[in-house]
């Protein structure tokens, strides 16, 4: 039927999980993303090797609100946290602890049915082709739902 959109759009299932790392002198909070069950590192690491990157493998790690003022953490996964790195947002850092190391960017752009994550960039290496990589795009009732699970953990920790 001409005008009509019957296109259904392909969803993945996120979930940010937060674990307590060793990190220096002390024990810290680190965040990692899974898209679909697997880890947002996995995903860039397998990524990034097969096309030929240099460096790549291992080079990335969650975030660590600690070591950052990123805000509340469902602002910053909204994509309303930081443009300290030029626009985007950092969805994972370097493996090192430290974000604005060896960051992935993303433009995280929300909607009131869909949360889309695209436009990944290496801010360090930007002559890297991402296009390929991604857009991953979820359910916004679901993010919303694993974002609340994380706030939950998170004011857990820190009471």
């Amino acid at each position: 039927m001409p005008g009509c959109d019957n296109q259904q759009v392909t969803t993945h299932e996120i979930r940010f999980d937060g674990q307590q790392q060793e990190r220096g002198d002390g024990t810290v909070l680190v965040i990692v993303p899974y898209i679909d069950g697997v880890p947002l590192t996995e995903l860039i690491d397998s990524f990034e090797i097969a096309a030929g990157m240099r460096p790549a493998g291992d080079a990335y790690g969650g975030l660590i609100p600690e070591f950052f003022r990123f805000g509340p953490m469902a602002d910053h996964f909204h994509g309303r946290s930081t443009e300290a790195m030029g626009p985007g947002t950092p969805v994972l850092g370097c493996e090192c602890g430290e974000w604005g190391c060896w960051p992935l960017m993303a433009r995280i752009i929300v909607t009131a049915e869909l949360v889309t994550w695209d436009s990944f960039r290496q801010p360090h290496r930007e002559a890297r082709d991402y296009t390929a990589f991604g857009p991953f795009q979820f359910n916004r009732r679901q993010y919303d739902g694993a974002l609340a699970v994380l706030t939950e953990a998170i004011e857990a920790e820190d009471p």
